[in-house]
């Protein structure tokens, strides 16, 4: 990681305009580390842009991050980089309508915590180790001798809080906590902030929790919990798929499970997320299906019904 850091810092240090991109449908890390990147580029005086594949959308808990007004619409994302930087994006399929960008760059960097990375850039930092990109994007900011600013540390602690789930995950180190202890130091609202990214959703969506819950299966043979969300269930209930992210940290709770999963119909298929609090490696169901993550938290999208998707993965899953 040394040596990748010094050549990335040196990439970027020479660089006329930085191209920053995170994966589709961006969470709160990979948004985080993308917006925490951007301004730090910006405040030290370097030309960047920042985007996402179509559909160019926030999710409503992430709309506070300072920033926003900054980015750069993904038609308008520069068609052969000269540097190219990715977040949190394990491979360059992920990437939507920017890999194209990202096979042209000249130097493409990647920044990513994930496994399952395939090392797509010719620059990876790649860390299985750090519980965030945020923390990777941490050390290249120190790497560059960047100062960090009110607004990056805004950024990067809500990478770090959303990929450790507010500090209970098992990747939550020492480490961890030191690097909140300096991000909070810059006088973060952390309250507003834990509000709107983990307790403050709209009416609709808590009648949407209750008819999910309802609808959930539980394989107490498996010790595997999942329910899911169809397109006509957010027709129902007037919510974006963006809002339903959180849905998957509210199933995991059950006793009785040992692995959770949320399917989300969308078009063209299923977009799945999976939790495990046991041995079982869910980065390993997911890459069965193209997918990807950690051993703990992982994900994929595929073709196919909810019904046949649900049965593939159940099918994966060993009785206890």
């Amino acid at each position: 990681m040394k040596t990748t850091l010094d050549e990335a810092a040196e990439v970027i240090g020479e660089a006329g305009e930085l191209a920053l991109a995170c994966h589709v449908g961006p969470d709160g890390d990979a948004l985080g580390s993308l917006l925490a990147l951007h301004h730090l580029a910006l405040a030290h005086g370097r030309t960047s842009v920042a985007s996402w594949s179509q559909p160019f959308e926030v999710a409503p808990h992430y709309r506070f991050l300072p920033g926003l007004d900054l980015l750069t619409k993904p038609e308008d994302f520069p068609a052969a980089p000269e540097v190219m930087v990715t977040f949190d994006c394990g491979s360059l399929d992920r990437l939507g309508d920017l890999a194209e960008p990202a096979r042209r760059a000249r130097h493409l960097i990647v920044i990513d915590h994930h496994v399952t990375n395939t090392h797509f850039g010719t620059i990876n930092l790649v860390d299985p180790s750090a519980a965030a990109s945020a923390v990777v994007v941490r050390r290249l900011a120190d790497r560059l001798g960047w100062d960090l600013t009110y607004a990056s540390a805004v950024c990067l602690y809500t990478g770090l809080v959303t990929d450790t789930g507010r500090f209970q995950y098992e990747n939550t180190t020492p480490d961890v906590f030191a690097l909140a202890t300096e991000l909070s130091s810059f006088g973060l609202p952390i309250q507003a902030m834990t509000r709107q990214l983990f307790e403050e959703h709209t009416f609709a969506y808590l009648q949407l929790i209750g008819e999910c819950l309802r609808r959930a299966r539980l394989d107490r043979d498996r010790r595997f919990v999942a329910t899911w969300i169809t397109a006509a269930d957010l027709d129902t209930f007037g919510i974006g798929l963006d809002e339903t992210e959180g849905m998957i940290d509210l199933v995991r709770r059950s006793a009785e499970a040992d692995v959770s999963c949320v399917l989300k119909e969308v078009p063209g298929g299923v977009r799945v997320s999976l939790r495990s609090v046991s041995d079982t490696d869910v980065s390993a169901v997911a890459g069965c299906f193209g997918g990807g993550g950690h051993r703990f938290a992982a994900g994929f999208t595929t073709r196919g019904t909810i019904d046949e998707v649900l049965g593939a993965i159940t099918s994966l899953l060993p009785a206890r």
